[in-house]
């Protein structure tokens, strides 16, 4: 289990919990198997019908499933279902999204597989194959969406999380529970705290907002324990006898340098050690990137270029400014480039900047919070804010991908007053990785995620990056320019 950073910067605000009370016992009954199992039926049978949904269409749709097949559409929808529920795609309680667009894809791939043997034995037409890779990119891409808008449904019902028992005491415990609340993607809803005292006695279940109640019954049951820290286990004996319900045991290993998508452990004597690794230190992984970066760009940029022309010219006749503008970024390595931007901005940006930020105290703290503002002074009216909204004065920086001074994804180049605000160390942190047109923070939060914000998401991708993240960052990319999430 990868517990990824939290992307709202809103306080969380903690919802009432169950009162824990009921007989001493002495063990705690915190799994109904029933309750449990209907629980995970429905969020696996939601999962699974989304899933079955796009087979049934991509299949219907593409050049394999010709009306003298049309008998083996069960049977090969059946199969794929099949690999996705092997691969734990059906539990609420699961890896990553990250993790889960690789494993779709890999299974996706593996379905593909078959259906190439398959294609083989039958002796089907050319044609057909040619619908491979289509099918390939179908079922990925509109299974991630379909699973992504299930998911959502099942959240906002209060279906998706399974009831998590943490355990643990003080800071780390209270700050696990308030993380796990405000990422209910993670499928892990917490409804307590298992105290561990400090002196060995007996543990008991706290209530952080009622307090201290007895420990012997809870009445919602569990069906996962996170320990809140490693050194917590030092005596499982002694209170997880009396976990009688949870199937899943987690352990919480708090830490920004210890953030990894992929941490396998190896035996070491009486100890566990966790194996992490980036893979951007690797070739392989910087060559994929940089032909990914190609592949796409360029012929985005060709299709672009149409638009381009026209918002230029319509910045030009309208507001009788320059339709582009340069400016100076810090890139890898600490190179200055020069940055291309569609004109969305008065030429005497700065000093109406300035004069508004004097007279309005209120946006003066928005401004040093986000570096945006909700009603930006420096913005061109109507064509400008459309530009803005829609992202589409980054067009241009696609010649920038091409030229390599960025890449498709990374931490956004933000400008000198921006990044001084951050800490020396991850500033020189940033100027390891390219700059990006799109990034985690940009999918995510957007304006709307602080300074705060913006360093935790930048530091969890320079940390763990790979291609599996670049294609889910570009896959919510898409949602997010055509809800206009956040943008100013």
């Amino acid at each position: 289990m990868v517990f990824a950073m939290n992307d709202r910067n809103t306080a969380y605000v903690a919802p009432p919990l169950r009162r824990y009370d009921g007989p001493a016992s002495g063990r705690t009954p915190l799994s109904s198997p029933l309750q449990a199992s209907l629980r995970r039926a429905a969020v696996a049978g939601a999962l699974a019908a989304g899933d079955l949904f796009v087979v049934l269409s991509v299949l219907r749709i593409s050049g394999f499933v010709l009306a003298e097949h049309s008998r083996y559409l069960a049977f090969a929808s059946a199969v794929l279902i099949g690999i996705f529920w092997a691969a734990g795609l059906y539990t609420g309680v699961g890896p990553s999204p990250f993790e889960r667009l690789r494993l779709r894809t890999l299974g996706v791939l593996a379905f593909c597989a078959i259906r190439t043997i398959w294609a083989l034995h039958t002796g089907m037409e050319g044609a057909g194959y040619v619908w491979f890779a289509v099918e390939v990119s179908l079922l990925v891409v509109a299974g991630h969406y379909v699973e992504l808008y299930v998911r959502g449904l099942l959240e906002r019902q209060g279906r998706l999380g399974a009831p998590t028992v943490i355990v643990g005491t003080g800071p780390a415990a209270q700050a696990l529970f308030q993380f796990l609340a405000n990422e209910p993607s993670l499928g892990l809803r917490p409804i307590g705290i298992l105290h561990v005292p400090a002196d060995g006695a007996r543990p008991g279940l706290q209530n952080q907002f009622r307090g201290i109640a007895d420990h012997s019954n809870l009445t919602e049951p569990a069906e996962v324990a996170v320990i809140a820290s490693g050194s917590d286990l030092c005596d499982l004996d002694s209170y997880f006898g009396m976990l009688t319900g949870p199937k899943r045991i987690l352990v919480a290993v708090v830490g920004e340098h210890l953030q990894s998508l992929y941490a396998p452990m190896r035996t070491l004597g009486t100890g566990i050690g966790i194996e992490i690794s980036n893979a951007a230190r690797f070739l392989r992984y910087r060559l994929g990137k940089r032909l990914l970066d190609l592949l796409i760009s360029l012929p985005l940029a060709i299709l672009a270029l149409p638009l381009v022309a026209v918002l230029a010219l319509a910045i030009k006749l309208t507001f009788r400014e320059t339709a582009f503008f340069a400016q100076e970024r810090l890139g890898r390595d600490g190179r200055i480039f020069r940055v291309l931007k569609i004109r969305t901005m008065y030429g005497d940006a700065e000093h109406r900047l300035a004069e508004h930020l004097e007279r309005h105290p209120a946006a003066r703290a928005e401004w040093e919070r986000f570096f945006k503002l909700s009603n930006d002074p420096r913005v061109l009216p109507l064509l400008g804010s459309v530009i803005r909204r829609w992202s589409l004065d980054e067009l241009p920086q696609l010649w920038n991908i091409i030229r390599g001074d960025m890449s498709l994804v990374g931490p956004r180049p933000f400008p000198e007053y921006h990044t001084i605000r951050f800490d020396e160390d991850f500033r020189l942190l940033r100027e390891r990785v390219l700059p990006g047109l799109t990034g985690l923070w940009q999918v995510s939060s957007r304006s709307d995620g602080d300074l705060g914000v913006q360093r935790a998401q930048d530091l969890f991708y320079i940390r763990n990056q790979c291609l599996w993240l670049d294609l889910y960052i570009l896959l919510q990319t898409i949602p997010a320019v055509l809800t206009a999430k956040g943008a100013r």
